[in-house]
């Protein structure tokens, strides 16, 4: 990996986006792109500093590359304080972003990224993956102009979960939604449902009452 290129361990997973790529929602009409957030809690000081690292080795790449020589002053860096404010639109993060380092990391829908578990395996079910587990992520930071404006993103690589954790949003457990159900309430009609009528012999309307016997020739 170069210095643009880093794993970030332990940190928790948020809007994964990581098997279908999807538009922002305040932008529908964009590109849709697989993307996570990822909260990087401020206690992990090891990954902030492999971050600063990978952030200023990409502003370095970025003046030959993409500015002409010219570091810019202050170049947008991807990576927000949870406990400050979004610099989309000004408000609060939310609660879960308190006490993190905040970033989204993003990837072109015809490069999707690895998504695998603990063990290295591939995860399958996308059910798995979701706002509130914990894992890995490998990123790479770079620098971009785009329309005039100059900064630092961030690309996805790839996704490692390592571990499970409280579900962010209105996500439910079977067990919140469902009781158990007895062999006796599994045969009973659901609430409201009339019991199932016998089926009627073939080519005759329900209810229709069968003759006895034989038809006359």
């Amino acid at each position: 990996m170069n210095a643009t290129t880093i794993t970030i361990g332990e940190c928790r997973l948020s809007y994964c986006n990581v098997f279908q790529p999807q538009a922002p929602a305040n932008n529908p009409q964009a590109e849709p792109k697989f993307s996570v957030t990822v909260l990087v809690p401020k206690s992990n000081t090891a990954a902030k500093a492999a971050m600063d690292a990978a952030v200023n080795a990409a502003i370095e790449g970025g003046v030959t590359s993409k500015w002409n020589g010219v570091r810019p002053p202050m170049p947008s860096i991807c990576i927000h304080d949870g406990d400050g404010t979004r610099p989309s639109d000004g408000q609060p993060f939310g609660a879960e972003c308190k006490g993190c380092w905040v970033f989204t990391a993003s990837c072109k829908a015809d490069r999707p990224p690895f998504v695998v578990d603990g063990q290295v395996q591939k995860i399958i079910n996308p059910a798995e993956v979701y706002s509130g587990c914990w894992g890995n992520v490998n990123v790479t930071f770079f620098p971009y102009n785009s329309a005039g404006k100059k900064g630092i993103g961030c690309g996805l690589n790839g996704v490692q979960k390592t571990r499970d954790g409280d579900p962010l949003g209105s996500r439910v457990t079977a067990e919140e939604a469902f009781s158990a159900v007895t062999p006796a309430q599994a045969a009973a009609p659901a609430w409201g449902m009339a019991p199932a009528q016998p089926a009627a012999p073939w080519g005759m309307a329900p209810g229709q009452q069968a003759a006895q016997g034989w038809p006359n020739a």
